[in-house]
């Protein structure tokens, strides 16, 4: 019986601790995405809208390639900022 409690409590532990990393990365990647989308809005939001204007087929590759960036970039920020966080608990 004590085993069954034990394991159960293991269990219980890693599940909370899979949950808290999931919603810190959830957060996280949220912030980012809305931050991401702020500054390309402001920065490209202009250019862009001339070239959906304009030129149908180079804003579609345009756009897939800053979705394609977004992708990549908040990733490796993301993955960047957790391992770091995660280092930080350890000490």
């Amino acid at each position: 019986m004590t085993i069954g409690i034990m394991a159960g409590s293991r269990l219980n532990k890693s599940l909370k601790n899979l949950l808290r990393s999931f919603l810190a990365e959830l957060i996280l990647y949220s912030a980012l995405v809305a931050a991401y989308f702020a500054a390309v809005l402001h920065f490209l939001g202009n250019w862009v809208y001339d070239l959906f204007q304009h030129d149908r087929k180079l804003y579609a590759f345009v756009a897939l390639g800053l979705i394609i960036t977004q992708g990549f970039l908040l990733e490796v920020l993301t993955r960047a900022l957790l391992e770091l966080a995660h280092r930080e608990r350890e000490k």
